[in-house]
């Protein structure tokens, strides 16, 4: 898969513990709008998907996560690649943290199903929603609590940005 781009803090000692946790994400359009998960308490805006279970391969875990988070059904044959980011910078609990964030497109079924959030998901209040690439640039763009992950914001904007520059969307 192709690399995005690379975030790279530089805050963090290469020689201490490690941790790795790769992500799969999905980018789902319809209609020039993208399926989006709010945090409505914080009011910021991510692509639908998560960390990748050990033993788990990408693809399993972009359907599994955005079921989870959206409630979309993921249409296996219509997955396609888009781009992973690297992402690496000083950890909570670990001196290195480590994210391999891997993009795909994908379409989903018009049905839905049941989500699976998280406590800190039920807690953000997440909430599906279809808003056009300028909205979440905007929100992103605002300044937030400082419980929000601003890499994780300014990420998700790249990836937008890239989508429009290559004229995906």
């Amino acid at each position: 898969m192709r690399m995005l781009f690379e975030i790279d803090t530089k805050d963090y000692d290469i020689n201490g513990s490690t941790f790795s946790r790769p992500s799969a994400r999905g980018i789902i359009i319809k209609e020039g709008k993208l399926a989006m998960i709010h945090s409505v308490k914080y009011d910021y805006y991510k692509f639908p998907g998560g960390g990748i279970e050990n033993g788990e391969d990408k693809e399993s875990g972009l359907i599994r996560e955005v079921q989870e988070e959206s409630g979309l059904i993921v249409i296996p044959q219509t997955i396609r690649e888009f781009g992973m980011v690297h992402r690496i910078q000083k950890g909570d609990y670990e001196d290195v943290f480590i994210q391999d964030n891997y993009y795909y497109l994908c379409d989903v079924e018009d049905k839905k199903a049941a989500r699976n959030l998280d406590e800190y998901e039920k807690d953000e209040m997440f909430t599906l929603e279809y808003v056009t690439p300028a909205t979440v640039i905007s929100t992103n763009q605002k300044p937030h609590d400082p419980e929000v992950d601003s890499i994780m914001l300014d990420r998700e904007i790249r990836v937008i940005e890239t989508l429009l520059n290559e004229g995906i969307i």
